[in-house]
């Protein structure tokens, strides 16, 4: 069972995060059965920022993006000086916000940045 501060999340509640996201990283689109390791469910707002293990505050996530990510929900753009939230699987589409372009993920918008 996977924990973050302490508080697990459900077996169940892995296998239904990993079923929606067709076992496919919701950040980078790389696909589970692609990776040596295995894939992890994230929360997108932490639990150190008061996110919950709800389903709607979890997505299912590579190694790399997980890690990259880590616990932030944004980053600053220094070219325009703004705090700029990261993409949330729940309530953007991936793809109005970025393209692959020869295997490497580009920004569509400047308000999204892809955590990778």
């Amino acid at each position: 069972m996977s924990t973050t501060n302490n508080v697990s999340v459900p077996a169940a509640t892995r296998r239904l995060v990993a079923n929606r996201a067709h076992y496919t990283c919701e950040y980078c689109l790389a696909e589970d059965a692609d990776s040596f390791l295995g894939f992890e469910v994230d929360h997108i707002i932490s639990r150190k920022h008061h996110g919950s293990n709800h389903e709607a505050n979890l997505a299912y996530a590579c190694p790399d993006c997980n890690r990259n990510k880590g616990s932030d929900i944004a980053s600053i753009d220094w070219e325009n000086r703004e705090i700029v939230r990261f993409y949330n699987p729940r309530t953007d589409i991936w793809a109005e916000h970025f393209r692959l372009v020869n295997g490497s993920i580009e920004p569509l918008t400047t308000n999204r940045k892809s955590n990778r």
